[in-house]
């Protein structure tokens, strides 16, 4: 392994700067140093202010340059040895597009305002915006204007959708190729400061999404020079696989991790899709990344979240006491699925798994976390998940709608569009009222009823394959059957900017009765979990859940939480059901318990203490 003598410098470290391998890094002296990994290259050379300076082999394809010429705000090009000048894949800005120069950034010039030691997992209420639609403007500063909003309906964290910067002004931020540098649509790495320094003024954790599976289709220059960096021997959906066993590849995406969490003092990262984050190395890169922020980042809790439909369970194991040793929770897709089967009674694509045995289905991942674990899934005909009754229940992050689960489909319809307000309520109730960790989607909180829809900003032949591949993906699905090419011509296009507006949110909704109505019922629920339900999350032991029923709709769930039996009680079927008894303080309700039989839909929440 490369030893780098001047990174490893405690000097050059501080709370606000991490020396990455690579990029530009501005040196406790004044000067800056750059570093790039092209191991395809015999020689390169760093552009800046008209001059070409060369730079120096240091062997196993590093090349570095060390000067006090080009200093912060300064644009640089690498130059490669056929003339092709390409931006830095580990820029901390951009001075325009992806294709264009980067940008010198010394993260010590912002004077941070605000003491922050964090949050307990416990107490997070997450709540995941894309910058770009969260506002009508658009951007890091007016999102960091609405954050008092949010933490006055009871929200702890935001989790914001990627923001390394992507091809084009708009995107939802996945196919990003530049994942140190904040999208400059957005604003610029400081405006990313200042939104997390208000977010911790307002009591508010913040996370971040981060893509380490693949890179975007337009924009990556990687292969000219670090072909190295990808395996030839296989690929993602969406692009050319990673090697993540070669070192250089390593340090890349670890360090850009703890890059996020020290030079913007984040709470923590979504990592997405790591299913298709492989590596045969061990430790593979999933586990030292984890180990590396536990053992880098000490001053404050840091929370590591990730996306994954194999249903795993080993990265989030739990030592004695409860510390996390690696990954903190797991994005629950399985709790998503069966409640909205339950809740629309679709079954095309993933949903078909959830069709038959709803029921049970969604009291065991209300119990247990997963609902398949280790079962055979239709779709695939192949055994999926790991026994996961045994994780405490913040392990697990519930929700009933996210970008992908509203965004995927061919329309953008929110829940509230597809099933009736009555059966939103109950589903709602038991989400923010559970022991898992809750997440809301920008505007469920106001009944947010403008559609979030997948859009792009390509050009030309990518642009015109990315609209006929959205429109094959809905083609076999009953809504579109016998309308041909004209039923699909009506599903958005991707890259019209109308696409994009109209999925900004309605915040006149918000301010307007029935934004209110929902506002009130969402501020008590979560003002009910955060005084009843949090006291008793910290120290739960694992396997704390236990399906009583499930039988067509009558749930009953109870979990053993630290000093306190937690326990609901549902009817969510088609006809009034006698439920289970339950002992302790009703603290909730919602329908009609007037009669023997609970008329749906129902949702009772006890809380039985000593």
């Amino acid at each position: 392994m490369t030893t780098l003598s001047r990174l490893d410098d405690p000097a050059l470290r501080d709370s606000s700067a991490f020396p990455t391998n690579w990029g530009a890094f501005v040196l406790g002296d004044g000067s800056t140093r750059f570093r790039l990994w092209a191991p395809a290259a015999d020689s390169l050379h760093l552009r800046s202010g008209g001059r070409d300076r060369r730079m120096e082999p240091e062997g196993e394809g590093w090349f570095e340059l060390v000067t006090s010429e080009i200093g912060p705000g300064a644009e640089y090009l690498f130059v490669l040895p056929d003339g092709t000048a390409v931006p830095d894949p580990a820029a901390r800005a951009q001075a325009g597009d992806v294709h264009g120069p980067s940008l010198v950034v010394d993260p010590r010039t912002y004077r941070w305002r605000t003491p922050w030691a964090g949050r307990p997992w416990e107490e997070a209420v997450l709540y995941e915006l894309h910058i770009g639609t969260f506002t009508p403007q658009g951007t890091l500063a007016a999102a960091a204007g609405r954050l008092r909003d949010l933490a006055e309906v009871g929200i702890t964290a935001i989790e914001i959708m990627p923001v390394g910067q992507f091809p084009g002004s708009r995107g939802w931020g996945y196919d990003g190729v530049l994942p140190y540098a904040p999208h400059n649509a957005y604003g610029s790495p400081d405006d990313l400061r200042a939104l997390v320094d208000e977010a911790h003024a307002q009591g508010l954790m913040v996370l971040l999404d981060v893509v380490y599976n693949h890179f975007g289709p337009e924009g990556n220059y990687l292969g000219l020079y670090a072909p190295d960096f990808f395996d030839s021997a296989r690929h993602t959906p969406w692009g050319a696989a990673i090697a993540y066993g070669r070192d250089p590849v390593r340090r890349f995406f670890v360090e850009n991790a703890l890059c996020w969490l020290t030079e913007f003092r984040l709470d923590g990262l979504r990592l997405d899709a790591i299913d298709h984050v492989r590596d045969g190395s061990d430790p593979e890169i999933l586990v030292e990344l984890a180990r590396r922020v536990r053992a880098e980042i000490t001053d404050r809790p840091i929370h590591l979240t990730t996306e994954d439909n194999r249903n795993v369970t080993y990265l989030h194991e739990r030592e004695p006491g409860g510390a996390v040793p690696l990954y903190t929770a797991e994005w629950n897709d399985d709790f998503h699925n069966a409640a909205h089967v339950v809740a629309t009674g679709e079954s095309e694509g993933y949903y078909g798994d959830f069709a038959r045995d709803h029921w049970q289905l969604l009291a065991r991942a209300l119990a247990e976390g997963f609902a398949y674990q280790g079962e055979v899934a239709p779709q695939t005909g192949e055994p999926r998940g790991r026994p996961s009754g045994h994780l405490q229940p913040d392990a697990f992050v519930d929700f009933l709608q996210n970008h992908d689960q509203v965004g995927n489909r061919a329309y953008g319809e929110r829940l509230a569009a597809l099933t009736g307000a009555p059966m939103l309520r109950a589903l709602r109730a038991i989400l923010l009222l559970s022991p898992h960790v809750p997440l809301l989607f920008m505007g469920e909180e106001h009944g947010e009823t403008r559609p979030f829809c997948f859009f792009t900003d390509y050009r030309g032949d990518l642009a015109d394959a990315v609209r006929e591949g959205r429109r094959r993906e809905f083609a076999g699905f009953a809504a579109f059957a016998g309308t041909g090419d004209e039923g699909l011509a009506h599903i958005p296009d991707p890259n019209a900017e109308s696409t994009f507006l109209a999925s900004k949110l309605d915040w006149s909704r918000r301010a307007g009765p029935e934004g209110q109505a929902e506002l009130a019922e969402v501020r008590a629920l979560l003002g009910l979990r955060r005084q009843r339900i949090v006291p008793h999350l910290a120290g739960v032991e694992p396997g704390c859940g236990t399906v009583l029923s499930h039988e067509d709709g009558a749930l009953a769930v109870d979990w053993r939480l630290n000093g306190a039996l937690l326990k609901l009680r549902a009817n969510l079927g088609a006809i009034p059901r006698a439920l289970l008894p339950a002992r302790g303080e009703r603290i909730f309700m919602i329908g009609d318990d007037a009669r023997a039989e609970a008329m749906p839909p129902f949702v009772a929440v006890y809380l039985e203490t000593p």
